[in-house]
């Protein structure tokens, strides 16, 4: 059943609605019984996310003043009763469910409505309802069902990272919603945290002096969110299709890692780990108020598990990261350093502890799908950042910072012989195609897997097809594992079928302007070793389109 496309676009921005349902255990007084809002109460839109077969996770959040500068997107201290629907068609003249739940103010009004019993591989079109206002529509799909085998039905996705808000407009979302998908990765810095220049950058608009400094409370962590939320090009996306999510550093400070912050507030490093603590707590919380995720995600405090695993048929398992939470302090005071071998290639040292490390291994190992994909945060093949022959210049928040975890990730792909691995990174404000090699010093060295890094949506401003960096990257003889490069802002498509997995770099020319066309700048493509289904293993092999 085919969106239509038109009617998506043209009401990405006309208002939006919200559900949740994981209101217990809150105490937020007297229900507002007749509730009236002074504006649309779905200005941040609807959304869905995490499709398994039987169904998806619903999201609004209710806020007639988005940027109120409490916090509180124009709504008292009182629960609202949203209804919500879902139905096989876009007139909803086939319901298949309805209910509702309470949006409280402990969660900014937001809901996360999880609604299964629908049937796999099915599109399916959502809304809701808060007093006498009604959402737009969305329009979700569900995962195939774990064990389908169908050899002709593919699957089409796409990732993207990096959209600072006041750098550069959403352009490639509003393309990226005419695209005939089956869901979006998200691969981390949704927001960013620094402060918004008064004019709010590129955008031209001006913005109350909250936004003007750093984020730190969760007033603050949620008025960034609605700001990044409010953007039509951004909203025509989460309508068009589910999305899986998962985090960088810039949804809470630039480079954090476990309990380690940066920066203090005073723009020194940070020695108060209860101070950080309070911080990523608020973060967290904006975090999961403002996207479509299920209750395991739902942060206590500074703890969440946002690592996971979703299967999509016998197609992908597909391995969503966290790289923050569980990672060392970055080697070397963290940046891009040259001389720092003896401290990030120690053997304790992790980008992803202890257990998800193992986590990721087994289940790669374990798993009958064609394809193993890793929903990846930042780089992981080795890159020396200087044509200087005498001169390794690592870049030390990326895996080159961890490489014992490194080798250990991918020599236990190897080893195990997870089927096709396959990594999707995001972070980098690039596009580059890497051959994940055992020993990147040895070009016999067997290819473990491919990693398609992706571009951003924005952070950067306008692009280039090779900047200065990337001529640094791709000097001849340097990084001969990198095998394209492109410093242009947009998105890439994904599509698989169980014998091939093919990425698209989807590039706009420009973001500091509205307007902007999309073309495809390159694609690439792994097909598998061998037929999962005849039960042996495989392991990637890459070819060059």
């Amino acid at each position: 059943m085919d969106l239509t496309r038109r009617r998506l676009l043209s009401t990405a921005g006309a208002g939006a609605a919200t559900l949740g349902l994981y209101a217990a255990g809150f105490s937020s007084g007297t229900a507002w019984a007749a509730p009236r809002f002074a504006a649309d109460p779905f200005s941040l839109g609807v959304a869905s996310g995490d499709p398994l077969p039987d169904g998806v996770v619903l999201w609004t959040r209710l806020a007639p003043d988005p940027l109120a500068v409490d916090g509180l997107g124009g709504m008292p201290q009182q629960s609202v009763t949203v209804e919500w629907e879902i139905a096989r068609d876009e007139a909803f003249s086939d319901v298949v469910q309805r209910g509702e739940t309470s949006a409280v103010p402990e969660l900014a009004h937001s809901v996360h409505v999880e609604v299964s019993g629908l049937e796999p591989r099915h599109d399916y079109f959502y809304r809701f309802r808060a007093g006498s206002d009604i959402s737009p529509v969305g329009r979700t799909r569900t995962a195939p069902d774990p064990q389908e085998a169908d050899a002709a039905a593919g699957l089409s996705f796409a990732f993207a990272s990096c959209q600072c808000w006041y750098e550069g407009f959403y352009t490639a979302y509003r393309h990226m919603a005419a695209e005939d998908l089956d869901f979006v990765v998200h691969l981390g810095d949704y927001l960013y945290e620094y402060g918004v220049g008064p004019t709010g950058g590129v955008r031209g608009i001006s913005l109350d002096a909250s936004f003007q400094r750093e984020t730190y409370t969760l007033s603050e962590y949620r008025n960034r969110h609605a700001l990044t939320r409010m953007d039509t090009d951004l909203q025509a996306a989460h309508l068009a299709f589910p999305w899986v999510l998962t985090w960088d550093d810039h949804e809470v400070e630039n480079n954090w890692a476990g309990d380690i912050a940066q920066l203090d507030s005073d723009g020194f490093p940070d020695s108060d780990v209860d101070e950080f603590r309070a911080r990523k707590a608020a973060a967290f919380q904006a975090y999961y108020e403002h996207l479509p995720l299920r209750l395991p995600q739902k942060p206590e405090g500074a703890e969440v598990a946002m690592y996971r695993r979703l299967r999509f048929g016998r197609l992908m398992e597909l391995h969503v990261l966290d790289t923050r939470m569980y990672r060392d302090d970055q080697a070397c005071g963290g940046g891009t350093e040259s001389g720092c071998d003896a401290e990030r290639s120690d053997p304790s040292r992790t980008i992803l502890g202890d257990t998800q490390e193992r986590w990721l291994l087994d289940g790669a190992a374990a798993t009958d799908a064609s394809w193993n994909v890793l929903a990846n945060q930042t780089l992981i093949a080795q890159v020396d950042q200087d044509p200087d022959p005498d001169v390794v210049l690592s870049g030390l928040d990326m895996w080159d910072g961890y490489t014992a975890a490194r080798d250990r990730l991918l020599t236990g792909l190897y080893e195990s012989g997870a089927n096709n691995p396959v990594v999707l990174t995001g972070d980098i404000h690039r596009s580059v195609v890497a051959d994940l090699k055992l020993d990147f010093a040895d070009e016999s060295s067997p290819v473990v897997a491919t990693e398609f890094a992706g571009t951003s949506i924005s952070s950067g401003g306008d692009g280039a097809a090779m900047d200065d960096k990337g001529y640094d990257w791709m000097a001849a003889g340097v990084n001969p594992h990198l095998k394209w490069h492109n410093s242009q802002r947009g998105y890439t498509v994904v599509r698989l079928t169980h014998e091939e997995l093919r990425a698209d770099y989807r590039v706009v020319p420009y973001v500091t302007s509205t307007g902007a066309g999309v073309q495809t700048a390159a694609g690439g493509s792994n097909r598998a070793r061998s037929a999962v289904s005849s039960g042996s293993s495989s392991r990637a092999r890459r070819t060059r389109a």
